[in-house]
């Protein structure tokens, strides 16, 4: 029988793989790595195709694809989110990703993105909050202790360099298991009884929710001037975690507006809300934080770019390396009219 071709076979990242490849990285490190790739790929946004994610949504939750193309590769994410999962045992957000090459339209990677997506999603906060929290912040506030969370708070350690982190959930269980998760990290944790004891002395305040409908996570008074918000947690319809007055008070900013006013925290205020795009901020083209009083507001719903730069990251980073499986995955016959043939010859 005929050995696939070299194009047949795709490089395939397992989950086994990609946590090898962590390990072998250095989990601070690939933060730092896939933080640049984002960066980079915001500097030239413009290169790219645009459009909302297609989601299918659910009682229960949201099957979405995200897909993007820079005219040299394409790349898209398969993501689910679905809050009731952790009750039954299961993860409330699972990911695999797929990049091709323009020119032929054959695949060159195909990667599992449940880690992935979490640790793009925390580089990409703690890149963003680089250019917006004010100067010398040094604690986070983190409200929602769920998957993200040790992802969340080593990404601003490692990029925007806090000191200190601070719990707070409403089921007690998943702060014990965050606070044990960060205990070797470096990072001073504090557990915290309320959201109000969470954000004493923080300058970043993260929300990372689950819940799929309209809560009220951070009351308007709770929020003092000169603090800079991440806000990921509210990223489909019917899904917010900030009171409406913040963001009248905040200068928002936000990766893509049409799918930001459908998914994200703007999605309260009216269709000419203003926002600032956080590209036009990472090219110097409009300001970021201006002052110290102000409130900065990362109204983050997770964009295909991102998703892009971390399946650039992987595809760069695999190369010479065994963190990879090759799978044969196209049919690739050695006539390219003759598929039949090639079937009908698998039989001798």
């Amino acid at each position: 029988m005929t050995q696939p071709s070299n194009k047949a076979l795709v490089p395939f990242v397992s989950v086994d793989n990609m946590m090898r490849l962590i390990h072998h990285v250095g989990i601070e490190q690939m933060l730092i790595d896939l933080a640049n790739y984002v960066e980079d790929d915001f500097k030239r946004w413009e290169k790219f195709d645009k459009t909302p994610r297609v989601a299918s949504h659910s009682e229960v939750g949201v099957i979405e694809l995200m897909p993007t193309s820079d005219g040299e590769a394409y790349g898209f994410k398969y993501v689910n989110g679905h809050p009731k999962n952790t009750s039954e045992g299961l993860q409330t957000v699972t990911a695999f990703g797929l990049m091709a090459d323009v020119y032929t339209g054959y695949p060159v990677l195909l990667t599992e993105m449940t880690i992935l997506t979490a640790l793009r999603t925390a580089a990409t906060s703690a890149m963003v909050a680089k250019y917006l929290a004010p100067k010398g912040a040094d604690t986070m506030a983190m409200i929602g202790n769920g998957a993200q969370s040790e992802f969340q708070s080593l990404a601003m350690k490692a990029i925007c360099g806090i000191t200190s982190v601070r719990l707070y959930d409403t089921d007690p269980a998943a702060t014990a298991k965050c606070a044990a998760n960060l205990a070797s990290t470096g990072l001073d944790v504090v557990i915290c009884k309320t959201p109000e004891q969470a954000i004493e002395g923080a300058q970043i305040l993260t929300t990372c929710t689950a819940d799929k409908q309209c809560a009220t996570i951070l009351t308007d008074n709770m929020v003092g001037a000169g603090v800079h918000i991440n806000a990921i947690g509210g990223d489909c319809p019917g899904k917010t975690e900030l009171a409406a007055g913040i963001l009248t008070r905040s200068d928002v900013f936000v990766e893509f507006p049409p799918q930001t006013r459908i998914e994200g925290e703007i999605q309260q205020m009216a269709e000419d809300f203003p926002v600032t795009e956080l590209w036009q901020v990472i090219n110097g083209t409009k300001t970021g934080r201006t002052s110290d009083r102000q409130i900065t507001l990362f109204d983050s719903v997770g964009f295909a770019i991102e998703d892009f730069s971390a399946l650039r990251y992987i595809r760069d980073r695999i190369k010479d390396s065994d963190f990879f499986l090759e799978l044969d995955m196209l049919a690739d016959p050695d006539d390219p009219r003759d598929l039949f043939g090639m079937v009908q010859r698998a039989a001798q």
